[in-house]
């Protein structure tokens, strides 16, 4: 199977499309999957624009409503996570064994319910993309294997099983966070160490980085488990932003989308979880405190998930346009955002026999009057379990590293989504890496099928991989693929060189090479 993986979208579907093309009157094939880890930006209409975390000058139209409207159509099946720069916030992904996580990691937010509802204000449109406890909670009760995982955040420590050398030469401001082990999501690398998957995308760092981890086997004679990890850079001219893969996969599963039923199951058994207040609370645990602490999925419960769905897994095709989709010919600028029930949501919901939560929302938003406020409640107040206040310590760092790529969310004052990461508890010692993955390096840059501008130098590959216990990693195979260094391709974006660029001082600068001043870039 060949899948596409992109990262951040920022709107340029258009642009993805069109490599994604170039790719395949060159490549061996077609692209069966197209992967976007995240800052997808789904906009519809001018409203949709309104919630959106970022600067006036960065809240574009782009392309994607033209596919909404059904002007356009995709030309590959496109999956995507949300990040935190959004206009519609994606949803969990469960077709077959691919799962994700949107948004990302913040110590402050991490154990609040999903509370944040359109008509968003200065600070619920940047929390709601924010990660919460319960979303992590309900992935760890997965037992089956993943393939494929997204992410938008990076896991915290995968820069230790890569080439840690090259990706500090690329992106030297990183070199704080990643000497002091505080790059990346903790609640991310959790789920990495608890679901094994195959292969990680991510993105959200705007920098190309591959790393293969190594698990233990939790029991003896089990053979031990291996992540490829691959981070992508953002769709612009120039830049690693998109690659293809050759993963393997089961020649008579069905060609279209399924409900994963042990996924279903814990959506199910989880549904009275759900919390939409902006309260601080705990997932249950085996403490004493709690009646139940495990959710995973049964037998019993996925043969009655299966009887509620008529043992009928397909994902149906029952998309209807719920919002008005913009017209060129006639902007609306006063257009109002709207919390609009989704009926695919209300569908899916009443069929599984759980409650909606954006019902929730707007129950508890009639109750309020005002979506998004809430009383401030004390840092050890929970659900009465009693638990330190989070799993993860607080950012409280000292805002080491900005990463120049990021968006600024308020021109005149650096923010907090403008920084790269924040310290934590969570340290891993720094292992240096070893000799025995260099295969796997060049396994990215030989399957990947791309134009010649966007073929990375031999500096670029991994050259290392260890495991927990700093033993090598075994070798892993590559998919086939063909270099296209010998044709050197015009760049694919429309945007105009600028009339005078800023002089980037960096030894990355043949990354920044064709690509617009630094302030203009999306994060």
């Amino acid at each position: 199977m060949r899948v596409a993986v992109a990262g951040c979208c920022h709107g340029e579907l258009d642009k993805i499309y069109e490599t994604l093309a170039l790719a395949e009157r060159r490549g061996p094939g077609p692209v069966d999957l197209l992967l976007c880890c995240g800052d997808f930006q789904a906009v519809r209409n001018e409203a949709d624009l309104l919630c959106m975390a970022v600067p006036p000058k960065y809240r574009h139209m782009q392309t994607f409503y033209r596919y909404y409207s059904g002007e356009k159509k995709a030309p590959v099946l496109t999956l995507f996570i949300g990040g935190n720069h959004e206009a519609v916030v994606g949803g969990w992904l469960e077709p077959g064994r691919i799962g994700g996580i949107s948004g990302i990691f913040k110590s402050h937010d991490y154990r609040k319910g999903h509370f944040e509802c359109p008509p968003y204000n200065s600070s619920t449109i940047r929390s709601i993309y924010h990660v919460r406890n319960i979303e992590v909670y309900k992935l760890k009760q997965l037992k089956q294997p993943i393939d494929i995982f997204l992410s938008h955040d990076w896991p915290r420590s995968i820069y230790h099983y890569g080439n840690k050398k090259q990706l500090l030469k690329t992106k030297s401001f990183f070199r704080q966070e990643v000497e002091n082990n505080t790059l990346g999501s903790p609640a991310a690398s959790e789920l990495l160490e608890h679901l094994k998957p195959t292969y990680w995308f991510s993105a959200h760092l705007h920098v190309k980085f591959a790393a293969l981890m190594q698990h233990q086997a939790k029991d003896k004679g089990q053979t031990a488990r291996a992540t490829k990890f691959l981070a992508l850079d953002k769709c612009l001219p120039h830049r690693d932003f998109l690659q293809i893969l050759e993963i393997e996969h089961d020649p008579s599963a069905p060609d279209y989308l399924e409900y994963d039923i042990e996924w279903l199951t814990i959506l199910r058994a989880t549904d009275d979880l759900i919390n939409v207040t902006g309260r601080l609370w705990n997932m249950p645990e085996n403490n004493g405190l709690h009646a139940r602490w495990d959710y995973s999925a049964t037998e019993e419960g996925m043969k009655e998930v299966l009887e509620k769905l008529n043992h009928d897994l397909k994902v149906p095709c029952n998309f209807s346009v719920t919002a008005a989709c913009y017209d060129p010919s006639k902007p609306q600028t006063q257009m109002q955002l709207i919390h609009r029930i989704n009926p695919q949501t209300t569908e899916f919901c009443a069929q599984l026999g759980i409650i909606d939560i954006n019902v929730r929302l707007q129950k508890s938003k009639e109750e309020h009057h005002v979506c998004g406020e809430y009383e401030e409640q004390d840092d050890v107040e929970s659900n009465d379990s009693g638990e330190d206040r989070s799993e993860y310590n607080t950012d409280t760092s000292a805002l080491s590293s900005i990463n120049p790529d990021e968006i600024m969310l308020d021109e005149e004052e650096e923010d907090e989504d403008s920084i790269v990461s924040a310290h934590s508890g969570m340290n891993t010692p720094s292992v240096e890496p070893s000799d025995q993955a260099s295969e796997f390096s060049a396994s990215f840059s030989d399957v990947r099928i791309l134009p010649g501008s966007m073929i990375v130098s031999s500096d670029d590959t991994v050259d290392s991989t260890i495991d927990r216990e700093g033993k090598p990693g075994g070798t892993v195979e590559s998919g086939n693929g063909e270099d296209l260094t010998k044709v050197p391709l015009k760049r694919l974006s429309d945007e105009h060189e600028p009339e005078q660029r800023k002089k980037i001082k960096r030894r990355n600068q043949a990354i920044y090479a064709a690509v617009d001043d630094d302030d203009d870039d999306a994060a």
